[in-house]
């Protein structure tokens, strides 16, 4: 994420906000209270709106379409409190990059605010998002062996074989039980710019066909 923010405040007017977006080179900025507390989101597309709507000598029929899809107090807009859309759609700090691109698509947005108790910290763009992913063969191995492998799942690095191709992780060796095999996968999946894991782990005890056997006793006793 970026962590030094352009914001805005809601009394803004909207012709500075088109300044700033254009003099910075930037899409959309954080609209923020006196507290650094994010109380919306005004765009480009939001100032766009504001210049290409419905205009006031417009057709009846026009305005009724306009009052009637709820556009009519975005025309009249004169600030970044009026145009922003609200509330702001916001993700925490230690929110995982796929989470992250899950609701920039499933919210059809291009910016997200990153908010801890509350305050603005930074802001993730799409840009930022595909800058994670662009990363080389050797940098997600370190990352895999390093944070997932040593620092999170408490493994050897060394104790297994791990080969990264073109994002493509074919990761093989024995670990304790099934469970930690597929915790392996699971984390390694999670890591930026990975595109495919091939898991040949094998486990010295298999952990969840015993968990599943005796549910299925503890079901028997009770028929």
């Amino acid at each position: 994420m970026t962590r030094n923010v352009v914001t805005v405040t809601s009394e803004t007017t909207l012709k500075e906000v088109a300044a700033l977006l254009g003099a910075k080179k930037i899409s959309g900025v954080p609209v923020c209270g006196g507290d650094g507390r994010v109380v919306g989101v005004v765009s480009n597309a939001d100032v766009i709106w504001k210049e290409v709507g419905v205009a006031v000598d417009a057709g009846l029929f026009e305005r009724l379409l306009d009052t009637a899809y709820g556009d009519s107090s975005r025309l009249e807009a004169r600030t970044a409190g009026d145009a922003m859309s609200s509330p702001a759609v916001t993700i925490a700090p230690d929110a995982t990059v796929d989470t992250a691109a899950r609701v920039m698509v499933d919210r059809g947005i291009n910016r997200l605010p990153v908010v801890e108790d509350g305050r603005l910290v930074g802001i993730l763009t799409r840009a930022d998002l595909l800058r994670a992913f662009q990363r080389s063969d050797q940098e997600l191995k370190r990352e895999i062996a390093d944070d997932v492998l040593l620092h999170t799942l408490w493994i050897d690095p060394d104790s297994v074989s791990l080969l990264v191709i073109d994002g493509e992780v074919t990761i093989g060796g024995l670990v304790e039980n099934r469970s930690t095999a597929e915790l392996v996968c699971a984390y390694i999946r999670r890591v930026p710019g990975v595109v495919a894991v091939q898991s040949g782990l094998s486990w010295h005890v298999d952990d969840l066909a015993r968990r599943t056997a005796g549910s299925a006793d503890r079901i028997q006793r009770r028929v």
